[in-house]
């Protein structure tokens, strides 16, 4: 019988026919006792681990593996302007001259393969576009979808519906959009629509009535759950019912749903790159899912906003190289038709993609699992991702930031590179490769958006064979051990078993020349500290390593390598210099992720290490100012290094101006201060002296871990405009060696260096009457590569305030380093604290300008009736797996959300200190909407519960409880183990 067929008057199961479904997050307490062994398999997939019978690669999938992008359409009742009235919205759809094809034709302008129709949403009146026969909210007389659909398929283009799990904004507008009455009366049964259960099993109701009446749907895109659907088996029924459909879950991963998708995601450097965000590894599909209206709703608001060509097709690349879906929500007005700003874009793109189109489409991410060289952050400013054709021999460069130079610079994976071409123009071009680089060279026709190269490549070479290796570790989880290192699957990774630090040795079978490891860490995890949805995220990347290398696998003496890894997606490099061993440790101290994100804190996964012998070498070109093609003097003497650009560079720098390097043509167009990149090598700090033009040498500090593995030093130097001389030597008795240099303009003098700075205690602080005493720390890390010189950290004291405790200072800061510094703020005497923002600032010179970043210590008075009061989201709680999220009209503009549901979903209000013994008010300030409870624990007492009740979670509400404290310090914990919780604001104690 046919999918179609097999359909015909099919009518849902009734609850007590079915098992119960798999558990979700905040589900009930009988529903998690009922299903323990299933929990424990999700929990498992969520961690990173696909659960037992998760589909992540299946066959109904592949259609939009294949794809690039889909076109969000957000689309109903509420749609400016709005209609209270749901005939009257469809005489005006279709008074307007609604067209289905329409829609189709700007989705294919986009290259979108797949439409998602959001109209049962609930902002926009939960409207239904087709004839239903179920009453309850609005529904069309003329089948929009079913036209929309025919036209799809007519052109290549898939529909998937949208549906919601949320009835809260059931009367956001003043009048009732659901019908309880109606859907009551069509039951038989008395049910309430505006609550969650009888919301579940009215949308529960619709999930069949479109099954059986559009078989040419391609799926549901599903904006969060409701537990009717899970405990009465939604999912499994659509299964089976529609085997071909797709499934897709809004900013959860589910192993029933094919698709993860990731919700507007923003806050990442540079701004396009939204996989940073991303933390679902492949295979898995993701989504991308943003708005192209760069201001505005995610529906038409009676606005034109404007489209941001440069941060659209950003997104549109950098998703690609992460084989992640754009899917781009547009704004369609009531007619159907999109603003006109959109519409430009939407034709701009129809002329932009087709002479790239080869490289976006049937194509996956690269330096990931499919293979190809590293994505991100490349030379002198430049930034993109690549893409590979199966088999990864084709790699495209796609650069979305161009360099400030006239040439790309990446490392290319072990891949020997045989043609570089310009995708768009067809040019060849010229490029060099050597020391795990990859060098573009010439490029005098950049795109205002993505310059891409074709890069033609005859394979990996110089890998050992994973087969021939063994891996052992210091810590692994047993499902994940240490041989999925070197497994040759992506699928099977490594889990250090939240141990820090770890170590992972590597037997090469017998003692064998080792250049560089290669090191693909799991993609669970953002590149960065986020919070998405008031969830704390952060990198659990390595930072800090050391590498070792034995013959014997005991006797391992100093390391070969000691630093700190980027915290960025792809494959990850560390160059050993001249070793030969049998036997190689990577032993990781820590990862970027930072306590304030215990999901990600002091845990590891490694999908693949691989280890090199050497690089692959190209000669077609030369890369400019290479140090051995420079005039030398005295001792300098060119010396091969691989792991160097052109496989040399100079030696014998040492002993002063006699012996040096000269660079007699150091070109630049105009006249000015420029950032001079000096690639060098040394096992040791030492200086290098620069001498421009004939001018007073400067000594530049520089320092290295292996005398054999280039590292780079940047300073700003003067330049006149046209050749120009710099002379390079050291004073030290035995300098370092000179590998190249590099010339470009400095980065904008707005540009701030990425940093991670946190401050203790945070969040809005409430103090007592009369002069106060705070302890406050402080700590700055640099994120990025350049270096920061002369770092201050310290406050800076409001009038009247006094600072006690120095100022924390480091003479530089690298990559992944740390500046702490603690004080004691004391208010001004016999007066009570007035309000005050606190800066604490770490200034710091970059490239020889001033630079800093400031986080503000907020202080306010606590009211008189209060004998203590607390920010939620301050530092000193405990929060558990909950989460901060922004408030506006909360204290402090911030709030704790995710509480509750879970044993770990909590805050901990540690220290909360009073005078005597005796019963206070304990105050809660919080939001929700709809009824809920915390649960209130005092010193570890039994619990106590508090019900609360109020409308919209913007808006913030008070209750009380009587508490007993103790003389002195007291904890007190508020939570929900079982059910949701209020998102909460503060205490007080009254």
């Amino acid at each position: 019988m046919s999918e179609e067929s097999s359909l015909v008057g099919v009518t849902p199961l009734q609850p007590d026919e079915r098992a119960i479904a798999m558990p979700r997050r905040r589900t009930s307490a009988r529903v998690l006792s009922a299903c323990a062994a299933l929990l424990l398999a999700l929990t498992a997939f969520i961690a990173g681990a696909p659960a037992a019978g998760a589909e992540i690669e299946h066959p109904r999938q592949q259609w939009l593996r294949e794809s690039t992008a889909g076109l969000f359409l957000h689309w109903g009742m509420f749609t400016a302007p709005r209609h209270l009235d749901c005939a009257a919205w469809e005489r005006d759809v279709t008074g307007g001259g609604w067209s289905p094809d329409y829609w189709v034709d700007e989705a294919r302008k986009l290259g979108a393969s797949y439409i998602v129709l959001a109209t049962f949403h609930s902002r926009l009146g939960y409207a239904r576009p087709w004839p239903s026969k179920i009453p309850g909210s609005c529904a069309t007389q003329r089948d929009l979808l079913g036209e929309l659909v025919k036209a799809g398929q007519a052109k290549g283009v898939r529909v998937i519906l949208y549906m919601t799990d949320d009835p809260q904004w059931h009367n956001e507008q003043g009048v009732e959009t659901l019908d309880s009455a109606a859907y009551s009366a069509y039951k038989g049964k008395q049910v309430d629509l505006t609550t969650r259960n009888g919301f579940g099993q009215f949308s529960y109701d619709l999930f069949f009535e479109v099954m059986e009446n559009y078989p040419d749907l391609a799926g549901f895109w599903i904006d969060n759950d409701n537990e009717y659907w899970e405990q009465n088996q939604l999912y499994e029924q659509i299964r089976q019912k529609r085997p071909s459909w797709l499934l897709s879950n809004n900013n959860e991963d589910t192993p029933i749903m094919d698709t993860v998708s990731n919700e507007q995601k923003t806050g990442m450097t540079p701004a396009y790159d939204y996989p940073q965000a991303a933390w679902t590894p492949m295979p898995r599909l993701v989504e991308a899912d943003y708005k192209l209206p760069t201001t505005g709703d995610w529906w038409y608001d009676g606005g034109s906003h404007p489209v941001d060509f440069r941060l659209s097709t950003g997104r549109y690349v950098t998703n690609a190289g992460s084989s992640m879906k754009s899917l781009m929500a547009e704004t369609p007005m009531v007619n159907g038709k999109f603003p006109p700003q959109q519409e430009e874009f939407n034709s701009f793109m129809s002329t932009w993609v087709p002479p790239i189109k080869e490289s976006l489409q049937g194509t996956e991410g690269g330096g990931y699992m499919y293979g190809g060289m590293q994505p991100g952050f490349w030379n002198d400013g430049a930034h993109g991702v690549v893409t590979v054709e199966p088999g990864a021999k084709i790699q495209y460069v796609h650069v979305v930031t161009r360099p400030r130079t006239d040439l790309v610079r990446l490392r290319d994976n072990g891949y020997r590179v045989s043609a570089v071409t310009d995708l768009r123009t067809g040019q060849r071009m010229r490029f060099a490769q050597s020391g795990g680089y990859l060098t573009i060279l010439g490029i005098t026709q950049w795109d205002t958006y993505d310059t891409v190269f074709k890069v033609e490549t005859q394979g990996q070479e110089h890998f050992y064979p994973q087969a021939g290796l063994k891996a052992t570790a210091s810590s692994a989880r047993a499902d994940h051990p240490a041989s999925a290192l070197v497994d040759g699957s992506f699928q099977n990774y490594w889990d250090a078993g939240a141990k820090l630090p770890v170590s992972l040795t590597l037997d090469l079978g017998r003692q064998r020349r080792a250049a560089y490891l290669a090191v693909n860490q799991r993609e669970w995890s953002p590149s960065y500290a986020r919070e998405t949805f008031g969830r704390p995220e952060d990198s659990a990347r390595i930072k800090d390593y050391r590498v070792y290398a034995s013959d014997d696998g005991k006797h391992w003496g100093k390391p070969v390598r000691t630093g700190a890894m980027r915290s960025a997606r792809g494959v990850q490099f560390v160059d050993l210099g001249d070793t030969s061993a049998r036997y190689l440790k990577l032993e990781v101290l820590n990862t970027w992720a930072g306590p304030q994100a215990p999901r990600f804190y002091q845990e590891l996964q490694i999908d693949e290490i691989k280890v090199a012998s050497d690089y692959p070498v190209g000669f077609g070109a030369a890369v400019p100012l290479e140090a051995e093609r420079q005039a030398r003097s005295g001792s300098a003497r060119p010396d091969l290094c691989r792991a160097c650009s052109g496989l040399a560079r100079v030696t014998g720098l040492g002993g002063g101006p006699r012996n040096a390097v000269t660079y007699r043509e150091v070109t630049v167009a105009a006249a000015g201060t420029y950032r001079l990149e000096l690639d060098h090598t040394t096992a040791a700090a030492t200086s290098l002296s620069v001498s421009v033009n004939g001018a007073a040498a400067v000594a530049v500090p520089v320092s290295g871990d292996n005398a054999d593995v280039p590292a780079a030093t940047a300073l700003a130097v003067p330049l006149n405009a046209g050749a120009n001389t710099i002379t390079l030597f050291s004073t030290a008795r035995q300098g370092p060696g000179l590998d190249r240099i590099a010339v470009a303009p400095l980065p904008p003098a707005s540009e701030v260096p990425k940093t991670t700075m946190t401050v203790d205690p945070s969040g809005l602080q409430w103090v007592a009457t009369g002069q106060q005493s705070m302890k406050v720390s402080a700590k700055l890390r640099l994120d990025v590569d350049d270096a920061l010189d002369q770092v201050n950290l310290a406050p800076v004291a409001p009038a009247g305030w006094t600072v006690t405790g120095g100022p924390a200072t480091a003479a530089t800061l690298r990559l992944g380093q740390t500046l702490e510094g603690s004080w004691t703020l004391t208010s001004p005497p016999g007066q009570d604290v007035t309000s005050a923002d606190i800066p604490i600032t770490a200034s710091f010179q970059v490239l020889s300008r001033p630079n800093q970043v400031t986080r503000p210590l907020r202080v306010r008075l606590r009211p008189a009736d209060r004998v203590f009061m607390r920010e939620a989201e301050d530092s000193r709680n405990g929060l558990g797996s909950a989460g901060i999220t922004s408030c506006s009209l909360c204290s402090g503009g911030q709030k704790v959300r995710n509480l509750g549901g879970a044993a770990d979903a909590y805050v901990l209000f540690e220290n909360v200190t009073v005078d005597a013994a005796r019963q206070y008010t304990l105050f809660i300030d919080f939001t929700v909407n709809g009824d809920r409870s915390f649960f209130v624990t005092v010193n570890d007492a039994a619990p106590v519960e508090v019900k609360v009740s109020g409308v919209g979670n913007s808006t913030p509400y008070t209750t009380s409880v009587p508490v007993t404290l103790r003389a002195g310090a007291n904890t007190i914990k508020i939570h929900n183990d079982t059910a949701a919780a209020p998102d909460l604001d503060r205490l007080s104690l009254g």
